[in-house]
């Protein structure tokens, strides 16, 4: 499929949160980990495995996890729409890591800025949102703001030791979709993309500002059937159009709504533990 310089005409399905006209899908909804819950019948996720063990850091930029063991990998996380960056710290504990995969997590968190289809109410926000129809113009100039953003703590992490290709891009709901605007862009080669609940913006764009160094970088997209924020079906064309161009994305849907469930995260904790496994062993690792 070429690329399109049209908007889909998915987005015209998007729906208020709150029923009032707002849009206010702010990450999770669940209010700590611990309220997670199975969204099928598959096996149980085994909660009382061991997990790694993180000290916690707090800055005005983000909350940062980092192993007792120097990391060997780094997972950049952006929350959803008037979330914060402590939103997801507690789903690192859930996801059961084992010690001998030692991953710093840092959850930036986003800046402050008027929501125009919040009747401009002040709130983290990666970008502004005009409207939720089908012409409503995508804020391009927040986005790529954002973007760069998510390059300064790539490059923070690269510092502090972690090549590269050792670091995965990922966020929920607007947070994933700046993470794959930044990580598809991004001139130097990185492990993956995590997707979750989330859509591709100005994918118009996506043809000539495209890295060559991350057409291969494998994408994790994750979407619940049952999301009235983010429709199944705005993540389903994301998946397409990107497989459309080359890319290797792997999807996974599930029976919820627009959250995470426990399904989800052993989802997410294996394509970690094999991703960074396999770039450990193979001509990726530098």
């Amino acid at each position: 499929m070429p690329c399109s310089h049209a908007r889909s005409k998915l987005f015209g399905s998007l729906k208020p949160f709150d029923g009032q006209g707002s849009f206010f899908a702010y990450a999770l909804l669940f209010g700590g980990a611990a309220a997670l819950k199975p969204c099928n019948n598959r096996a149980p996720w085994n909660a009382h495995a061991p997990a790694m063990t993180h000290s916690t850091h707090q800055s005005p930029e983000a909350v940062t996890l980092t192993p007792a063991a120097t990391p060997t990998a780094s997972v950049i996380w952006l929350h959803g729409l008037g979330a914060d960056g402590f939103d997801f710290a507690p789903i690192v504990q859930e996801l059961r890591l084992p010690n001998s995969l030692p991953i710093r997590f840092v959850f930036p968190h986003a800046k402050m800025r008027p929501v125009t289809i919040n009747n401009g109410y002040v709130m983290r926000a990666w970008y502004d949102i005009a409207g939720l129809g089908p012409d409503a113009p995508e804020d391009a100039a927040g986005i790529r703001e954002s973007a760069e953003a998510v390059a300064r703590h790539i490059r923070a992490e690269a510092a502090a030791g972690v090549p590269e290709r050792r670091i995965i891009v990922g966020g929920f709901s607007q947070g994933g979709a700046v993470a794959l605007h930044a990580a598809l862009r991004h001139p130097k080669r990185l492990a993956g993309v995590l997707a979750l609940s989330t859509y591709l913006p100005l994918r118009h764009a996506l043809c000539t500002e495209a890295s060559t160094e991350n057409r291969d970088a494998p994408i994790l997209m994750c979407h619940g059937l049952r999301d009235g924020i983010v429709p199944a079906a705005l993540g389903q064309a994301s998946r397409d159009f990107l497989g459309s161009q080359g890319y290797a994305v792997e999807w996974h849907s599930y029976p919820m709504e627009h959250q995470v469930c426990l399904e989800e995260l052993a989802d997410i904790s294996a394509w970690l533990k094999g991703l960074l496994t396999r770039c450990e062993h193979s001509n990726l690792h530098p």
